[in-house]
């Protein structure tokens, strides 16, 4: 028999490339369908917008919870099993991937979103799937999920290339390019605001070195960088959720659950045969 007739839906080993906002809802989704053998694989220092929905976070304080799941640090493949055993998601600093030639995953995820292809081959496991633009299904990877807002998000594509990247961040409310904090000029970005603060139209919701980060928008600030980063010019830095909502801040939004989803089709279309 082989290992794809014999394999247990829930013993398949998941690993996923990036922690950030949409690697997070995807592996959120596939935990609560009780896959549980995910690990997550992050660069040295991320730098992630909405923190409070972003294991990457665990990179910095050791351990995060995401709508009731929690995903924890760790330094040595070793523990990898450990944490699983204890519920928890496995996070490594791994930027060159090293972790998915040692545990040979069943599933590889690629949800950096770098609107580009930073390495990823079909070869890395039986099913490679890449979130977004960058990657040619059959070619670069196995599957390719569409990233883009609109009628085919989500759609799982078995050949060809997603949407192109538009530049442009989805629309809330009618607000696009207005919701996003950008960094006015390189330098160390500060702000004495908080998450899930609400902020008006032309608040300063902080600085890069001396210049001001203007909010174009009233709303609550859903997502903003770590204090004392440092950033290059017009890097965004911040998202303003024009609903005005203090809880969207801290769950996942409907485009993560809407991706994860669809990764979970996909994963079920190569294994549950």
């Amino acid at each position: 028999m082989t290992e794809m007739m014999t394999i247990r839906l829930n013993e398949l080993v998941i690993a996923i490339k990036g922690a950030g906002e949409m690697a997070t809802g995807t592996a959120c989704r596939l935990f609560k369908a009780n896959f549980k053998r995910i690990f997550m694989l992050e660069i040295p220092g991320p730098m992630s917008v909405r923190r409070q929905v972003s294991f990457c976070e665990a990179i910095y304080d050791e351990e995060i919870v995401v709508e009731g799941i929690k995903a924890k640090k760790i330094s040595d493949i070793d523990i990898v099993h450990s944490a699983w055993e204890n519920n928890c998601i496995p996070v490594m600093v791994d930027p060159d991937w090293k972790t998915i030639k040692k545990i040979r995953p069943h599933v590889v995820i690629d949800a950096i979103i770098a609107k580009k292809n930073l390495g990823t081959n079909l070869f890395e496991a039986p099913l490679v799937i890449g979130l977004g633009p960058g990657f040619e299904a059959g070619k670069d990877v196995h599957m390719v999920i569409e990233t883009n807002r609109g009628h085919n998000l989500g759609r799982v594509l078995l050949e060809g290339c997603p949407e192109p990247n538009t530049g442009s961040p989805g629309d809330i409310k009618g607000y696009t390019r207005e919701r996003v904090l950008r960094a006015p000029c390189s330098g160390v970005f500060k702000s004495s605001l908080s998450i899930g603060a609400p902020v008006k139209k032309n608040d300063v919701v902080g600085h890069v070195d001396n210049k001001p980060v203007i909010a174009q928008i009233d709303g609550v600030l859903r997502g903003q960088i770590r204090n004392n980063t440092r950033v290059k010019d017009q890097i965004k830095i911040g998202d303003i959720d024009p609903r005005g909502k203090i809880e969207y801040c801290t769950t996942i939004s409907e485009k993560a659950r809407a991706i994860g989803g669809s990764v979970l089709e996909a994963i079920l279309r190569k294994y549950n045969q």
